[in-house]
């Protein structure tokens, strides 16, 4: 069996956990690591090319983008370009429909595939929306996040000028309304009273009720675990009172990890065109072959 090649884009969170999730795939090999230190190579890369241009990698089948979410576009028009296939977890929700277009026109023009915003929310959780919305097309739905480590929201902090460490929490209030607690230690010279102005002013948070603390260690409170609680309350046919409900607790980079490498195999079963998780088959995200899946799921 011919093994997809994946090159690894970033070395964050994210992408330690992606070639974690690679490592033990049974149907991926490692083309190499794009990230921009190449003079110092953790132990764990020693094994795999590193190099700061996916131009320097050969045979990428492809990209798994573990980039910043504001960086996402750039990097992935240019593997497009190359005709490599993208993959992202992109998680501003209200910019996610104009980046579809964007990529799509894209990976159309140079016939590749681009998938984003993939994810456990936007991701996974959004192909559990979809499902509860088809089961109960009349009813409300609220997804409540946390508490846990929001890595979007806590990169974004970081980018904030004189922010020197960061940590942005995700409380959830119920009925889908989150309060951001955000936790920084700053740079010498910035006032905290502009940067916390400035975080308040971001787009990740300017929607959400967000509080900025000042803190001596953001170390000391670090904590990876994050959270969601779906649930669907609606009618099905002219029945009410249907009630669905979804949980899970999670490791939140090790899982983004996971549904990245699930969904760049599903890129390679894809025409070429940008994709959201909800307009892929399920059964593309699982290695082997589809009859013996659909044995075992059905």
């Amino acid at each position: 069996m011919k093994k997809i090649r994946a090159a690894i884009v970033g070395y964050g969170n994210i992408g330690h956990f992606v070639l974690d999730a690679l490592q033990v795939a049974p149907d991926f090999e490692i083309a190499g690591i794009v990230r921009r230190r190449v003079s110092e190579v953790p132990m764990e890369l020693s094994a795999y090319p590193v190099v700061s241009s996916l131009d320097e990698l050969k045979d990428v089948d492809v990209a798994i983008l573990c980039t910043p979410t504001r960086e996402v576009e750039h990097f992935a028009i240019k593997a497009l370009e190359k005709g490599i296939r993208t993959v992202d977890s992109f998680d501003i929700h209200t910019q996610i429909c104009d980046l579809r277009k964007t990529l799509d026109a894209a990976a159309k023009k140079y016939n590749s595939v681009a998938i984003i915003s993939a994810g456990w929310d936007p991701g996974t959780d959004s192909v559990v929306r979809a499902l509860m919305e088809s089961c109960a097309p009349k009813g409300i739905t609220y997804t409540n996040f946390g508490p846990g480590m929001s890595m979007g929201h806590t990169v974004a902090v970081k980018a904030i000028e004189g922010v020197k460490a960061a940590l942005s929490m995700t409380i959830p209030t119920g009925t889908g309304i989150h309060r951001r607690m955000v936790y920084i230690e700053l740079n010498d010279g910035y006032e905290f009273e502009k940067v916390a102005a400035a975080i308040k002013a971001d787009p990740y948070f300017v929607n959400d009720e967000t509080h900025v603390k000042l803190v001596p260690s953001v170390d000391a409170l670090l904590d990876m675990g994050h959270g969601v609680n779906l649930t669907r309350k609606g009618v099905s046919g002219k029945t009410q009172n249907q009630l669905f409900e979804f949980n899970m607790r999670i490791n939140n980079p090790a899982l983004t990890a996971q549904v990245l490498v699930c969904v760049a195999r599903a890129a390679m079963r894809q025409q070429p065109g940008c994709y959201t998780m909800v307009e892929i088959p399920v059964i593309d995200l699982l290695p082997g072959d589809r009859e013996e899946w659909i044995a075992h799921l059905v």
